[in-house]
């Protein structure tokens, strides 16, 4: 549970980093599209080539009724994010889903070790995007770089905490674990598809080099996984 706890200090300082890039000088949508790109490609290669290969071989009920939760959930945690009347609202969904990552972090280091530091480097770039992304709307809601800071680090340390919950499950027994990986594989692919990609898509972002930077950002997670 230490080994969790001391790789999700990588995310966290990656969102502060961000959030103090940000205040400083808030990127374009056109870098902002090809980070969107580049981190999809990442997030989904560490779900193909270490939560997948995970399920294979067991339970075929855990492995559907925990995509059926992932699913719901995320989908959920979605409706509520753009229902959200106010910027707290969504400040609030944000959190949900950065502590869902953490739990999916934590459940990967349940199931190895190597899968855990895959999806470590996978969710820094993706809490490094956030600090970069939600600095605005907390510049508004609270006024000063300081608060900015401030809540960017408590929404961060939401990371951590779902971690810490997500650990124990290696103990539950191989139903458990499975269901559990399952439902980590579709919040990593809900993520892909219906977040990262659907914002990089907005508008005249769409461009050759961001299709490339997705494929860029998937292979080298690939030589990453082999070199471990």
């Amino acid at each position: 549970m230490f080994l969790t706890l001391l790789y999700t200090l990588f995310p966290v300082t990656a969102a502060i980093a961000g959030a103090g890039v940000a205040l400083f000088r808030q990127p374009g949508e056109k870098v902002m599209s090809l980070i969107h790109h580049f981190t999809a490609g990442v997030i989904f290669c560490a779900a193909a080539t270490e939560v997948l290969p995970g399920l294979k071989q067991h339970s075929m009920m855990a492995v559907v009724a925990g995509g059926v939760t992932g699913v719901v959930l995320m989908m959920l945690i979605q409706h509520f994010g753009e229902k959200a009347a106010s910027q707290k609202g969504m400040l609030i969904a944000i959190g949900l889903d950065i502590f869902i990552d953490g739990l999916v972090l934590g459940i990967s280091f349940a199931s190895g070790v190597k899968t855990g530091i895959i999806l470590t480097l996978a969710l820094t770039l993706e809490i490094l995007f956030l600090g970069l992304s939600v600095v605005e709307e907390l510049r508004a809601l609270l006024g000063s770089a300081f608060k900015v800071l401030l809540a960017v680090t408590g929404i961060a340390l939401l990371l951590p905490a779902g971690a810490m919950a997500g650990a124990p499950v290696a103990d539950l027994g191989e139903f458990w674990l499975t269901y559990f990986l399952s439902f980590g594989l579709v919040a990593l692919l809900y993520l892909v598809t219906e977040e990262l990609l659907v914002e990089a898509h907005k508008g005249d972002r769409d461009t050759p080099l961001g299709t490339a930077m997705f494929f860029a950002g998937f292979m080298i997670l690939m030589l990453i996984e082999e070199g471990l």
